[in-house]
């Protein structure tokens, strides 16, 4: 019998980036996720589940990155960006050859590149996202949905605009796994009271909260962070463990700052001769192109050449290290709760071999040591915990988020304060305008569809990784211009359909280049009070 629970939960997010021109910086994003963290995290469950290791685990996909990953599209230019990483790991092996400890990093990375090539093109056929599905409908995993463009909801105006990024993350889900989802990944943790009456009104099951955003409800929860609890409106809160996210994400304190790792800002994008990557860069700028052969070392500038070995060995002793220290959370909850604890922790799936580039390896061990060493802990998804105690403490979570300092300043401040006016006039003309016009019933309609571009325009323009980028002062210019762009694109679709002059050939470029959501409909900006009175009607 086991005495307690560790739900992972992994956030894996990026927003929509697809260009009609090919070679846009933005799309290595997308491009470096997929090579260093969703293909090793396919990768790693073939092999639990051909070895038979039990395990469980929630992941978000976001749907700006579903979108993203499904679209045929971005999926045949990763092909190839994955056949040049593999024609560059041939070369670096000439490059190399006379010197071993780099050569060996060289075939390492020539190895990593084709396995991932036989993962996508071969196995999954560039649709990566069916081996998610496949591995959620053998148990292993539980994927969840978030907003739609990952708008920061507490700090959108209505509820119109909220239900609007909610009800259109469960379309999206629907539309690439073929259900509706159990459970939702706030953006950014962020919640405010109210928020949740949505996520009920769309048959949500649960979300995850920032640590404090559970120990500050309302009543103060009886069992902490060690159990979920409803809101006034029915949905189930897990908040975030304390103790394992630290271990994890500290820049201190954290695993992945452990000089044995591999150091992620050494590359050879910067460090040969610009004449040798060139053909690399599509942009013609120096990037991270993804080989990299030196280890953390120090905190200094000097770097000793990268030991795969070793940094595997840390990555199994590091899984051992957080296996014990779950016991030990275990072992002291056990004595104090009157049911068993569920430890929750989430995490940014791009951690995980992007950022810490040894991540999936520690998984791997760690879900092995889970299933091989002991007996106290079970790995477990949040809809199956909460089939195991569907009755819990009903508090109201306190306005939060998992952001700096905990509340909304990362996404509200002097860097990006400016956009809200904008977003706001937009939310409240498109209430406006899909009040107007209900009863348009023809999807063909250049009116219709003004208003469908419309949704995606605003969608688009509403996600949070604008106005984070702006405060993290990277690509700062590429963050200001998509939220012009959207805002821009919008004002103009707006002045066509009310001045009845909707320029046709426009509206035609705007649906093929912010192509997201397809099956939007604008309908789903009406005004809230009208839809629920036809409801009662």
């Amino acid at each position: 019998m086991t005495k307690g629970f560790l739900a992972f939960v992994l956030h894996a997010h990026l927003p929509y980036v697809r260009h009609n021109k090919e070679g846009e910086l933005a799309e290595d994003w997308l491009y470096e996720a997929i090579t260093e963290t969703y293909i090793p995290l396919i990768i790693i469950m073939n092999r639990l589940v051909k070895e038979g290791v039990n395990f469980q685990y929630t992941i978000n996909i976001s749907p700006s990155l579903a979108s993203m990953l499904g679209d045929e599209l971005l999926q045949e230019r990763y092909h190839k960006h994955l056949l040049k990483l593999i024609e560059l790991s041939e070369k670096e092996l000439q490059r190399t050859k006379d010197q071993p400890e780099f050569y060996r990093l060289a075939e390492m990375y020539n190895y990593l590149y084709k396995e991932a090539y036989y993962f996508f093109h071969e196995k999954y056929h560039n649709n990566i996202l069916a081996a998610f599905k496949e591995f959620q409908e053998r148990g292993n995993i539980e994927i969840i949905t978030s907003a739609a463009t990952h708008a920061y909801l507490p700090l959108l105006l209505t509820d119109e605009a909220r239900n609007a990024q909610i009800k259109t993350g469960i379309e999206t889900y629907q539309q690439f796994f073929g259900k509706r989802p159990n459970g939702i990944w706030l953006p950014e943790c962020a919640f405010k009271p109210g928020l949740d009456q949505i996520l009920a009104e769309n048959d949500l099951r649960y979300f995850i909260s920032s640590s404090h955003g559970i120990l500050h409800a309302a009543p103060r929860p009886r069992y902490g962070l060690y159990a979920p609890i409803y809101t006034p409106a029915g949905v189930a809160a897990f908040g975030r463990d304390v103790e394992s996210s630290k271990q994890v994400w500290s820049a201190n304190e954290g695993y992945p700052g452990d000089y044995n790792y591999r150091e992620f800002y050494r590359d050879i994008g910067y460090d040969l001769d610009y004449d040798y990557v060139k053909e690399y860069l599509p942009s013609g700028i120096r990037k991270h192109i993804g080989f990299k052969y030196y280890k953390i070392t120090s905190k200094n500038n000097w770097k000793e050449v990268y030991d795969p070995i070793a940094a595997r060995d840390k990555a199994a002793e590091h899984a051992g290290n957080f296996m014990f220290n779950r016991q030990q959370q275990i072992h002291y909850l056990t004595q104090i709760l009157d049911r068993k604890a569920i430890i929750v922790s989430p995490y940014d799936a791009e951690l995980f071999g992007h950022w810490w580039f040894e991540g999936p390896q520690w998984l791997e061990f760690l879900f092995k040591k889970l299933h091989y060493d002991q007996d106290e802990i079970e790995t477990i998804s949040l809809s199956n915990y909460l089939d195991h105690y569907p009755k819990n403490q009903i508090a109201m979570p306190t306005e939060s988020s998992w952001g700096y300092k905990g509340y909304h300043e990362v996404w509200l401040n002097g860097t990006n304060d400016w956009i809200y006016r904008h977003l706001h006039q937009a939310e409240l003309k498109l209430i406006e305008l899909a009040d107007c016009f209900a009863y348009l019933n023809d999807q063909k309609d250049k009116r219709y569809r003004t208003l469908n571009q419309l949704v995606r325009e605003l969608l688009l323009a509403q996600s949070s990784d604008w106005a984070f980028i702006m405060k993290a002062d990277t690509m700062v210019d590429y963050a200001v211009l998509r939220t012009k762009k959207h805002l821009h694109n919008f004002s103009q679709l707006v002045e066509g359909i009310e001045r009845n002059n909707i320029d046709l050939t426009k509206l035609t470029e705007l649906e093929k280049e912010d192509n997201i959501f397809p099956a939007i409909d604008f309908k789903i900006y009406q005004p809230r009070s009208k839809v629920q009175l036809r409801k009662e009607g």
